[in-house]
């Protein structure tokens, strides 16, 4: 995103929190491109078989975004902060709903052999990645916060940092313990993208 549709989108931001509809109507041309490029990498994440498509995690986050409380956007980084919230809540939503289907309603019982299959299904990992960020989230809301900026929102240290209204050397910091904290909350298992 160039610097001067970066300053648009913040001036359209500010209007559209002052009630200007026109301003929304502007804004997605501009940040649609970005929004389908966190979604991209959100979905990359996600094994090729995943039912949700990147246009419809896109759209699914705008409309949400569209139908929620207003906003009080502070800039552009604060919006795709937001959006990068957004759409993991979607796609840990839509992995949970999955695994709940795989629990019960019509599915007939499975045997061990059929068990492993499913205990490896899509969404788990997203799931438990989730689980853990909760987790962090009430230690340390700071940590959890970077990590859903740069993992799942493709934000870089900077724009992290502006965000949380702190320095980057303390986005590397925390994005570092983090990391190890969620490693081990994995259980060992390698954070990916980390």
């Amino acid at each position: 995103m160039t610097q001067s549709s970066a300053s648009q989108v913040s001036q359209l931001l500010r209007a559209w929190n002052e009630g200007d509809e026109s301003a929304l109507e502007k804004l997605v041309p501009i940040v649609y491109s970005e929004l389908h490029r966190m979604a991209r990498q959100y979905m990359a994440n996600e094994s090729p078989d995943h039912t949700l498509q990147t246009t419809a995690l896109v759209n699914e986050a705008y409309l949400r975004l569209v139908d929620s409380a207003p906003a009080n956007w502070q800039n552009r980084v604060h919006f795709f902060a937001v959006c990068a919230n957004v759409m993991r809540r979607i796609l840990v939503d839509w992995a949970r709903s999955r695994q709940a289907l795989k629990r019960g309603g019509d599915v007939q019982p499975l045997n061990l052999d059929e068990a492993a299959v499913v205990a490896g299904a899509p969404g788990a990992d997203l799931v438990a990645l989730d689980d853990a960020l909760t987790a962090l989230a009430a230690v340390d809301v700071r940590k959890s916060q970077v990590v859903e900026m740069r993992f799942f929102g493709g934000l870089s240290v900077d724009e992290t940092a502006e965000a949380l209204k702190v320095s980057s050397q303390t986005v590397l910091r925390d994005w570092s313990l983090a990391k190890l904290w969620l490693l081990r909350e994995l259980g060992g298992e390698t954070v990916h993208g980390a």
